[in-house]
C-alpha cells in the first residue's frame, strides 16, 4: 500500500520527526511519501493557495510519478486537502483515508479553532524571536513537556525553509473557507483525534464519523500534534483499522 502523508498549516515534511521512521518500521510492506503543501518546505518560495481545492490539485501533481491507487494519512489542514482529494477522484484512487485532527465546514468556527487558542495564536504571530516563536508554536500544539531538542529542530526548518506569514494566512482562509461536499467518498475512514487538542476541538472529527458513519478513535490527553505526542498509539489504531478489528 502507498500512503501520502500531508501535514498541517505552516507544517512540512520535516516536521513529522520521528513518527516517519517509526510508521515505516511498524509496516514495513506499507510505502510513505510525506508530501508538501504549497508554501511550506520544498515549496516555501511559491504562494499558497487560498482554497482547499486549488491546495489539493498541487498535491495531485506532486505525486502523479507515484503508482495509483493511494492511501492518505493526513493532520489537521492536510486532513481537509486529503477529504477534499478523496472527493474528487475516480472510484478505488484513495484506498484508505486516515484523518487526524482535522476539521471541516461541517463544524462551527468555535470547534474549528477554539476560542482560547486566538490570543496565544496572535502572541506568537507577534513574536520577532524566530527560536521563542517555533517554541509556543511546540507548546502550543504539543502537550509533551516542551523538549529543547524539538524545539531546535523545527527552529532550524524555520531558518532554512521559512513559511512566511502571508502563505500561513492564505492557508488559513483556506481552511476557513472549507467545506465538503455532501457524498460520503469513501464506505469507511479512520479518524483520530485528541480530547486534549486545545486548537480544534475533537467534536470536529465526530461531525464526521456521525454524518459518514466512519471510524472515530479518540486519544484520551494527546495534543493537536498527535502524531508528535503519541506515534505509538496512532500506529496501533491504525494497524488495528486495517487489521478489520
Amino acid at each position: 500500500m502507498r500512503w501520502i502523508l500531508l501535514r498541517g498549516l505552516a507544517r512540512e515534511q520535516a516536521h513529522w520527526g520521528s513518527f516517519l521512521p517509526q510508521i515505516r518500521e511498524a509496516f514495513p510492506d506499507h510505502q510513505f511519501f510525506p508530501v508538501d503543501l504549497p508554501g511550506t518546505g520544498v515549496h516555501f518560495k511559491e504562494a499558497s493557495p487560498t482554497t482547499i481545492a486549488d491546495i489539493r490539485r498541487h498535491v495531485q501533481a506532486q505525486v502523479a510519478h507515484i503508482p495509483k491507487p493511494y492511501s492518505v494519512l493526513a493532520l489537521s489542514l492536510g486532513g481537509m486537502v486529503a477529504l477534499d482529494w478523496a472527493q474528487h477522484v475516480l472510484e478505488g484512487e484513495i484506498q484508505q483515508l486516515v484523518l487526524i485532527n482535522t476539521s471541516s465546514g461541517f463544524s462551527p468556527p468555535w470547534q474549528r479553532m477554539k476560542p482560547g487558542a486566538w490570543p496565544r495564536l496572535l502572541r506568537i504571530a507577534g513574536r520577532r524571536d524566530l527560536f521563542r516563536r517555533e517554541r509556543d508554536i511546540l507548546s502550543l500544539s504539543s502537550n509533551l513537556p516542551i523538549s529543547q531538542t524539538v524545539a531546535k529542530q523545527w527552529y532550524s526548518i524555520q531558518r532554512q525553509r521559512p513559511v512566511t506569514a502571508t502563505n500561513a494566512l492564505r492557508q488559513i482562509a483556506a481552511a476557513a473557507r472549507f467545506r465538503p461536499g455532501s457524498k460520503r467518498p469513501l464506505t469507511n475512514a479512520l479518524l483520530l483525534t485528541s480530547a486534549g487538542d486545545r486548537l480544534v476541538d475533537w467534536r470536529c472529527s465526530q461531525a464526521l464519523e456521525s454524518r459518514w458513519q466512519w471510524t472515530l478513535k479518540r486519544h484520551p490527553d494527546a495534543g493537536h500534534d498527535l502524531p508528535l505526542d503519541d506515534t505509538a498509539w496512532i500506529i496501533r489504531q491504525l494497524r488495528s483499522y486495517l487489521d478489520g478489528e
